[in-house]
């Protein structure tokens, strides 16, 4: 039997967005709009892990963590708040409330993921992943450069080139989308790991570098997602 993941949040697309981290794990996941109906559905369905927002209605993220922590059915459940970037009273508030460890949003795939396996080893890092043939733009350093995207996933694109750039540089990107419609990407990426020189890890592959997703605009996630769905 799978294990369950609890996702507790008032707003829909952080729901969503963590369910797509998800999706290619073999858990079932539950969900809920605010502390009293996270309770509600944990108690029902013992789940395995919960990630939960601090700031919602009817029943803050801090207040249901302590009424899990007292509980003895629900105590030893991992209960991981969702909290306000930069804001310290919030990681302190949560660490009062009980919880067994943070994440800030905006949401970083990798964090989640991690943070979920320490729990639930099985959870599934990998994408799916497609062909994707287009020309692309990114900009490091002050510097516009260009490469070929070669397959690409919800969360991030291969990119061949022969430049040198180190895991964790920052890059903006443009990329058109090979669709049909013309369909423009543009977001901000964070190179994962590099394919080149004495780093070279898959032959398979151009030389290159494979980059993160970060800071997409929900246009450009829209389209993305149609693209992907429509090559599977």
């Amino acid at each position: 039997m799978s294990q369950k993941v609890l996702l507790v949040d008032d707003v829909n697309m952080f729901l969503d967005l963590m369910k797509g981290f998800l999706k290619l794990s073999s858990v079932h996941v539950l969900t809920a709009n605010d502390g009293a109906k996270a309770l509600e559905i944990a108690r029902k369905e013992s789940p395995s892990l919960v990630f939960m927002d601090l700031r919602m209605p009817n029943m803050n993220g801090d207040e249901c963590c302590a009424l899990f922590k007292a509980d003895p059915a629900l105590s030893n459940i991992p209960v991981i708040m969702l909290t306000a970037d930069g804001k310290e009273e919030d990681r302190i508030l949560s660490i009062k409330a009980g919880c067994d460890d943070c994440l800030t949003k905006p949401i970083d795939r990798n964090l989640f993921l991690d943070k979920a396996r320490h729990y639930i080893p099985s959870i599934d890092r990998r994408d799916k992943r497609t062909p994707c043939a287009a020309k692309v733009k990114f900009r490091v350093f002050g510097i516009t450069l260009t490469g070929d995207v070669v397959n690409m996933s919800e969360h991030g694109i291969y990119v061949a080139a022969t430049c040198m750039v180190e895991i964790g540089t920052t890059l903006d990107l443009v990329f058109a989308l090979p669709d049909g419609k013309g369909s423009v990407v543009q977001t901000k990426g964070r190179v994962s790991w590099v394919n080149g020189g004495n780093a070279r890890q898959k032959g398979s592959l151009p030389e290159g570098f494979g980059v993160e997703f970060i800071a997409m605009t929900e246009e450009s996630a829209v389209a993305v997602r149609a693209f992907m769905t429509g090559a599977g």
